[in-house]
């Protein structure tokens, strides 16, 4: 009731017997004046009576209040024609329990409520810094691959070049192209330059599935996810890694922590940046996009309790995202081509999960501990489950039309799965899902911290072998710069190089010898890959004409079968075999460098030992 309120009709209506109450027995206005449930005081004629809220204190005049304490009795009212109304005995005041505020957490509220943004900043920091110590420790050390040599190739091309490659191929990497493009002209093309961006993006992706386990479920296992996420194998191989896997994993972890800050505390601001993030999983990778199958679960949940705004609200954030995706994948839709090689079998299924985290070592806790988090998830064991599987299975299915099943592809998954073994772990020191999420004795949650810090050095070292693997040169790689070292140290004026092999050679030397002025002279490159709009060369058609002024060539081989002439064309092979002889050959890891002198009779060195490189393991 207002203080300002109008007092209840007090008096009678006059008449020639006197005043009367019409409303005798009901006390006053409904609102106004005494209650009956006790939730109100006795209230007088106006200006006079007292008026007990519980709330406020005693009303004893118009604008006044009187003692907290002397409250009149509750349903007190004026008799007819009476001036003042009758005092009632003080009554002790109620105690009302105060209501949670919005930073505070009430009864059941999880714990995890509190904190505010201290707690969220650590709570992201912490797992980022690790992550960020773990891949940069080395960073330059490890040697490109073949798939790095092409990141480095596309990025470094003018934006007229880059337009001609993407029309035949790569276009769906289109975007992190032109990121790349752009940090080379301002950091440089050293390896470790190159790997800063894949590395901050990786790093933060622990920061991020920190915060959304924080969201999800409790602060001890959003960290904890963070962190162990940080110290596994695949953290440190694909953060240190030329390609854009690591921002898919980001893309994915910020779009999902958008979406489930929008079912929480939904906001116009909130949704669009979730609309947003769409585009960002796209084209980070296209394969990533099977991430929206659990997003989609979370909404039908969310619509099934109750909330009718959601669906539509996702529905206008799926259109519009996918606006800025599907054109690009379209496009790429044409150029399948590219990874038709990958037809995986059951065997590649059966390796998925080792590949998938770098080790079994790795890979079997935390599927065991994911499945026993799965029953503690509460209604959000459905979308994680959906994250974990959806992908994998949808992706293997269609291998033979879209050639996607491939660990490095499916790397955002894994999160997933260490968020549930996160649940799991947390689980023994209370609950992790519901009202009561987080909450129960000081004993008990210090006690999950100590789960915390001891799960963390637990898959620490189980994941030691596989950092040490990771930071190694890939399997199955040729050692191209040991030997543009050798070139390097060896070389003389007029020098020609000549490659054979199925290992992108040329592209690789290209880029081992980048810096060097003097680098020996490409005479079998008939047509640049600018000029092709491709990532390879075309071979001169007459090697005879085009090896006419070469005296020396360097032979760079890394051919299956350990012979360095048979990854070439023939008719380039029985040329160099005729006029050149073989003056020395330097064996390197999975690489043959041969160095030929021109000669009128030219003898193949056929008492060099062969390589064993179709027995080695290849790097995928």
């Amino acid at each position: 009731m207002s203080v300002n309120a109008s007092p209840p009709y007090g008096g009678g209506y006059p008449d020639a017997q006197g005043g009367h109450d019409p409303y005798a027995g009901q006390g006053s206005y409904a609102g106004q004046g005494a209650y009956a449930d006790g939730q109100g005081g006795g209230y007088a004629g106006p200006g006079q009576g007292t008026y007990a809220d519980p709330a406020q204190g005693t009303y004893a005049a118009p604008g006044q209040y009187a003692d907290p304490g002397q409250y009149t009795d509750q349903g007190a009212y004026s008799a007819p024609g009476q001036q003042q109304a009758r005092a009632a005995e003080p009554v002790a005041p109620v105690p009302v329990d105060p209501e949670p505020s919005a930073d505070e957490p009430g009864e059941d509220e999880p714990e995890d409520a509190k904190g505010g943004r201290l707690v969220t900043a650590v709570t992201f920091l912490l797992p980022t810094a690790l992550a960020f110590a773990m891949i940069w420790r080395g960073i330059g050390d490890r040697q490109l691959w073949r798939d790095e040599h092409a990141t480095w190739w596309a990025a470094s091309l003018s934006f007229h070049d880059l337009s001609l490659l993407i029309r035949s191929i790569d276009v769906v990497f289109t975007p992190y192209y032109v990121l790349m493009h752009m940090w080379l002209a301002v950091a440089g093309d050293s390896p470790t330059a190159m790997r800063i961006p894949g590395a901050v993006a990786m790093a933060a992706s622990a920061g991020l599935l920190a915060l959304l386990g924080r969201r999800l479920f409790t602060t001890q296992a959003g960290i904890l996810a963070g962190l162990a996420v940080a110290v596994m194998p695949f953290t440190t191989r694909y953060g240190q890694e030329i390609r854009p896997y690591a921002f898919a994993v980001a893309a994915v972890l910020l779009s999902t922590l958008l979406l489930a800050r929008a079912l929480d505390k939904p906001s116009f601001k909130v949704w669009v940046a979730y609309t947003l993030s769409v585009p960002l999983i796209g084209w980070s990778h296209l394969a990533s996009m099977a991430v929206l199958g659990a997003h989609l679960v979370m909404i039908v949940i969310a619509r099934r309790s109750g909330d009718k705004i959601v669906g539509w609200a996702y529905a206008a954030a799926f259109t519009l995202g996918m606006c800025f995706v599907v054109p690009m994948a379209v496009s790429g839709s044409g150029q399948s081509g590219q990874i038709a090689w990958n037809n995986p079998g059951i065997d590649d299924l059966m390796d998925f999960p080792m590949n998938l985290f770098g080790s079994w070592a790795v890979a079997v806790p935390v599927m065991v501990l994911g499945t026993v988090g799965l029953f503690f998830a509460g209604r959000l064991a459905l979308p994680l489950a959906a994250w974990i599987v959806l992908p994998p299975v949808v992706t293997y299915v269609t291998a033979a039309q879209l050639h996607l099943f491939l660990p490095r592809y499916l790397q955002f998954t894994a999160p997933a799965w260490v968020l549930l073994a996160a649940v799991a772990v947390v689980r023994i020191a209370g609950p992790v899902a519901g009202a009561k999420a987080g909450t129960g004795a000081a004993a008990r949650r210090g006690f999950g911290w100590v789960l915390v810090a001891a799960t963390v050095a637990g898959i620490a070292f189980q994941s030691l072998p596989g950092i040490r693997e990771t930071r190694q040169n890939a399997l199955g790689e040729p050692d191209f710069r040991g030997a543009a070292q050798l070139i390097e140290a060896g070389q003389k004026k007029g020098d020609g190089i000549v490659f054979s092999g199925v290992q992108t050679e040329r592209r690789a030397m290209d880029y081992e010898l980048r810096d060097d002025a003097g680098r020996p002279k490409d005479w079998l490159m008939y047509r640049t890959p600018q000029e092709r709009g491709s990532f390879d060369a075309a071979e001169c058609p007459h090697p005879a004409k085009c090896l006419a002024k070469a005296d020396r060539l360097w032979l760079v081989s890394t051919t299956l079968d350990g012979k360095p002439f048979s990854g070439m064309p023939k008719t380039s092979a029985t040329v160099i075999q005729r006029s050149f002889k073989v003056v020395k050959t330097k064996k390197l890891k999975y690489l043959q460098l041969v160095l030929l002198e021109r000669t009128r009779a030219a003898t193949d060195d056929s008492s060099e030992e062969k390589d064993d490189a179709a027995k080695r393991k290849v790097h995928t």
